[in-house]
């Protein structure tokens, strides 16, 4: 999967299992969204109004900003310096997501696990496109922001999967 369908797959909101089964077959994911993600990633670096991008898409101004704002999501997510950080911005944000639409309830706590679950998903499709595995990524997924770690710890010996056959 190319970054350009990532990018699609975070901001239509499609896991990336879906969006790559239907690359090939489906001209709305192999040419349209990414027609649009180039438009959106455009407006963003040039900075164009509300207006401007919904124009360039033929949406509403509503829509635009909420394509901006998945997009911005979006870069977040798939330029990550690696697939657990991946992991941890889109699980954030959908912790945040949550929070902001009331989690309330034990439908919407459950609506919450769901889309960590999905964002799980997404994390073994980086994994297989690489061909690492999770225990490469653990102390990633571990590391804590108020600890000072030793130079080198995070860099693990990630070794070619293959080689291994």
């Amino acid at each position: 999967m190319k970054r350009i369908h990532k990018l699609a797959a975070e901001i239509f909101r499609y896991s990336y299992d879906n969006y790559l089964n239907h690359l090939g077959i489906n001209e709305r994911f192999d040419r349209l969204m990414p027609k649009d993600v180039r438009i959106l990633t455009t407006a963003m670096q040039e900075e164009w109004s509300v207006k401007e991008v919904a124009e360039a898409l033929d949406i509403s101004e509503n829509d635009a900003i909420t394509l901006l704002e998945n997009t911005r999501g979006a870069i977040e997510v798939v330029d990550a310096e690696n697939p657990a950080e991946c992991f941890r911005n889109a699980v954030r944000q959908c912790i945040q997501y949550a929070v902001k639409d009331g989690l309330d309830s034990q439908e919407k706590i459950e609506q919450l696990a769901r889309q960590i679950c999905y964002r799980a998903a997404d994390l073994g499709v980086l994994l297989e496109e690489r061909r690492h595995t999770l225990h490469q990524y653990s102390r990633h997924l571990r590391r804590d922001p108020d600890v000072e770690y030793y130079e080198g710890y995070f860099k693990e010996p990630f070794q070619d999967a293959s080689k291994n056959e």
